[in-house]
């Protein structure tokens, strides 16, 4: 069920800019004779090379050899590398940010957890478990009240329950299937994790906040107010140090810097009535895709320079993103048109196009272990999808409580979650 639209906020009549501001200073003539100035411009450029953006080495030029005689040249290093989020485990490819999360590429954290599927039924307050192998719910388990989504926690240990307006959370051990005892978090609409994995980012949506809270005791660590209007769902850079934000009920984005936990800046959609979901980056790291309810489609965006983004349509109601296990496609699920889109992140390009048998409305959800089957909650039909990633094939039709919406399948490949229904690394 889509949650009431909030009124929208005003227009921002100008984004902070992410570029220190430029000073010029006073240039001062000194007494030197022309051979010194020679050498010390000489000097300034051995001591200097290297040091660009692009890393590349400057070669000296020859009057530094004549200018500076017998003076030892300096050793030329290129550029370090631009480091991640200190704390972050270092990507596994930094040319492929989901290459920890190849077909049953399992974490020895979670080899002996049985492989199930978790669907959250907003209007029952409960979560379906279902087996994958027999497409036949296993178990019902009672959690608070309209609960949104199931999110693996960092540690992979803990599967969050978020129960949105029953302010709580609840655990569930994926080793066992049983709930544990509930803690109090206000309005947790979402989760997420810092790439560090020191702490749990709670999407706070009717309260207008993303709070930053310990990752494992789920104690508040810092509150930031936001001007925007239903945060979310977010993805993080390949670096961790900054992560971005859909604002659903006023057509925003919000760029936050990880570590400061702060808002950096802040895009409003080029689109009146824009209705951004789901967030996700491609597996290079340059590319961000944002799917959109009510644009119908995805805008594809620069996550660095945060600038005007490109619309790209898919199908009515788009709405939940997902990865192929072999980093070459995105999975989207359009809600309102009862259909996935595919589309190639080497090109860019939509390739094709899955229609669910009789319609549907598919929403969020995952990728089996094996990359086989994807796993899609039906909105508002009361069921689950499992459609072969191969053909396209709707394989199952899995009749659960009403409204399932975030559903997670578990476990997945990677080596720490970033949250949501699972997004690892």
């Amino acid at each position: 069920m889509r949650r009431p639209r909030r009124p929208r906020c005003p227009r921002h009549p100008h984004r902070r800019s992410l570029l220190p501001s430029s000073h010029g200073f006073p240039r001062t003539r000194h007494p030197l004779s022309t051979a010194l100035l020679a050498a010390a411009a000489a000097i300034a450029v051995v001591l200097t090379a290297g040091c660009g953006d692009s890393g590349t080495q400057a070669a000296a030029p020859s009057a530094a050899k004549s200018a500076v005689q017998g003076a030892p040249q300096a050793a030329v290093r290129p550029a370090p590398a631009p480091r991640g989020l200190p704390g972050m485990p270092p990507l596994l490819d930094p040319k492929d940010v989901y290459a920890a999360d190849r077909p049953n590429a399992l974490s020895p954290v979670v080899r002996g957890f049985p492989s199930r599927v978790y669907v959250p039924n907003t209007e029952s307050n409960t979560v379906s478990v279902i087996d994958p192998t027999t497409y036949k719910v296993i178990a019902t388990i009672p959690v608070g009240r309209q609960p949104q989504h199931v999110v693996p926690s960092w540690d992979l240990k803990t599967l969050w329950v978020n129960n949105d307006v029953g302010n709580s959370l609840t655990p569930i051990d994926p080793a066992t299937g049983k709930a544990g005892k509930t803690v109090a978090v206000h309005d947790p609409y979402n989760l997420y994790f810092t790439p560090d994995g020191k702490y749990a980012v709670v999407m706070a949506s009717l309260d207008r906040e993303l709070v930053f809270r310990d990752a494992h005791t789920m104690a508040v660590r810092k509150t930031v107010p936001v001007s925007c209007y239903g945060v979310n769902h977010a993805d993080f850079s390949p670096d961790g140090r900054y992560f971005i934000v859909s604002c659903e009920f006023s057509g925003e984005l919000l760029k936050v810097d990880t570590a400061k936990m702060k808002v950096i800046d802040q895009l409003r959609l080029p689109l009146e009535g824009a209705m951004p979901q789901d967030v996700k980056i491609s597996p290079d790291g340059r590319t961000w895709y944002v799917a959109d309810m009510a644009a119908d489609g995805v805008w594809v965006l620069n996550g660095d320079t945060f600038t005007k983004p490109r619309l790209l349509h898919t199908g009515s109601g788009a709405h939940g993103l997902y990865v192929s296990r072999d980093s070459a496609s995105l999975y989207i699920s359009n809600r309102e048109e009862g259909s996935i889109s595919l589309l190639d992140f080497a090109t860019g390009l939509l390739t094709r196009k899955w229609h669910i048998p009789g319609g549907g409305s598919p929403d969020m959800g995952g990728v089996s272990a094996d990359g086989k089957v994807l796993w899609l909650s039906g909105r508002y039909d009361a069921v689950v999808y499992a459609i072969d990633t191969t053909t396209g094939r709707t394989l199952a039709k899995i009749p659960v409580g009403a409204g399932p919406h975030g559903l997670s399948v578990y476990p997945q490949p990677g080596r720490y979650s970033l949250g949501h229904t699972g997004i690892f690394r």
